[in-house]
């Protein structure tokens, strides 16, 4: 019978929150395997903003794939608040990522049958959090959301939705946020909230980012930025 995974010791102050090294995923095509991630190195400390850039194609969503567990590297290493990914089973994988990483998608993959405090609160009982309720609530004030909460996701805006998935990604307070083009799918107006939203509850978290983009502008919002083509970094990596 599966078991949970022991918590992972304390973080030192000096140990990244983050440690990734030569990294390689491959995967079948049609023509034979493909090299999606090569021999990628990097570190990223514990509340640290990081953009990461690179051209379609390149990667990146693959890479935070891999980063949420949801991707099996084939080959190198992937260490999040100091525990091995490689080591766990999909049933710990899926345990480890409830409590410590928070995922933001391009679509927003609200559970349709259900309200918005319902969908933030899936996470938590999953956890078998007593205060679930009480949690999700605080979450969604957090976003703006107080007065939408009995409302399922098609009655919601766009923006609305992005931000209940926001709320449903922090919630359980991760250490770890990955954010894949979370204003994609939005305008120019609510993206700008959605983003304003993310950085200023990373901030008050102190919880560690690590945000997919192709605005630049937005990308320097970020302490470093990490560009990825045709499956490599071509930028240096490693925390200071």
């Amino acid at each position: 019978m599966d078991t949970a995974p022991p918590l992972p010791a304390p973080i030192a102050a000096s140990e990244p929150l983050i440690a990734v090294q030569n990294l390689c995923l491959t995967l079948p095509g049609p023509a034979g395997p493909v090299n999606i991630l090569r021999n990628i190195s990097f570190a990223v400390s514990a509340g640290e903003a990081i953009a990461i850039v690179g051209p379609s194609g390149s990667g990146k969503t693959s890479l935070l794939m891999v980063l949420a567990g949801l991707e099996r590297a084939t080959s190198g290493s992937v260490h999040i608040a100091g525990q091995n990914l490689s080591a766990l089973s999909e049933d710990q994988l899926a345990r480890f990522r409830r409590t410590h990483i928070g995922i933001v998608f391009q679509a927003f993959h609200l559970i349709p049958g259900m309200t918005a405090l319902e969908n933030v609160m899936v996470p938590l009982e999953l956890a078998g959090r007593r205060d679930a309720l009480s949690t999700a609530r605080a979450a969604l004030a957090s976003v703006g959301l107080s007065h939408r909460l009995a409302q399922l996701p098609a009655t919601l805006s766009g923006g609305e939705q992005q931000r209940a998935a926001l709320a449903r990604a922090l919630a359980p307070q991760p250490s770890l946020i990955l954010a894949d083009e979370p204003t994609g799918n939005l305008d120019r107006h609510s993206g700008t909230t959605v983003i304003d939203l993310l950085f200023s509850l990373h901030q008050q978290t102190n919880s560690t980012l690590l945000l997919i983009t192709h605005d630049p502008a937005l990308a320097t919002r970020c302490q470093r930025t990490l560009t990825l083509e045709d499956g490599r970094l071509t930028t240096a990596a490693l925390a200071a």
